[in-house]
């Protein structure tokens, strides 16, 4: 895979997929201990994240252990398991870069780790997607994990009322 990928995008590709991978790795190590948890235990890492920001640490400090509490949520809420592959989409969307992924491969799913970490500072985070139909669907079925978690979950479509509008908005994932 890494020959592929130096061919078509150069030796900084490569190494930025082998830090991703070592980070993935970090998230797995971390599965048995946060699948340990309890629900209200697991619930409460979002308020233990937050103080962690409020006392310096940063998203990149704490991506490892968000992002497996994340997994650990899906898990227990939509049953579905973020694979390896995803957790590296996520990585890329966190680092403001884009991920293509093709039809049924969990675009969807690969958003709730870098909303929910992003959304950590206590900032909405807005997910577009390409119409009305996709936002309310997906507002709804991963709006489980973000809820589970004790975020906010918005949706706006084009039949939203105005005035409900400023609503949505306040939402920690809109």
């Amino acid at each position: 895979m890494f020959n592929l990928v130096n061919k078509l995008f150069g030796s900084s590709s490569i190494s930025r997929l082998k830090s991703y991978a070592k980070t993935v790795e970090i998230i797995n190590k971390l599965e048995p201990t946060i699948k340990s948890l309890s629900d209200s235990e697991l619930q409460q890492k979002t308020n233990i994240f937050r103080e962690k920001i409020n006392k310096g640490s940063s998203l990149d400090e704490i991506l490892p252990e968000a992002f497996a509490v994340v997994r650990e949520a899906s898990v227990r809420t939509i049953k579905l398991r973020h694979y390896d592959v995803q957790l590296i989409g996520g990585i890329i969307l966190y680092k403001g870069m884009i991920a293509e992924m093709k039809t049924g491969e969990g675009k969807t799913l690969v958003a709730t780790l870098s909303a929910y970490l992003n959304s950590l500072n206590n900032k909405p985070v807005h997910i577009i997607t390409v119409n009305d139909y996709l936002a309310e669907r997906d507002s709804k079925w991963m709006g489980g994990i973000y809820n589970f978690l004790g975020l906010s979950v918005g949706c706006i479509t084009s039949s939203c009322p105005h005035d409900q509008r400023s609503e949505q908005y306040k939402c920690n994932i809109v």
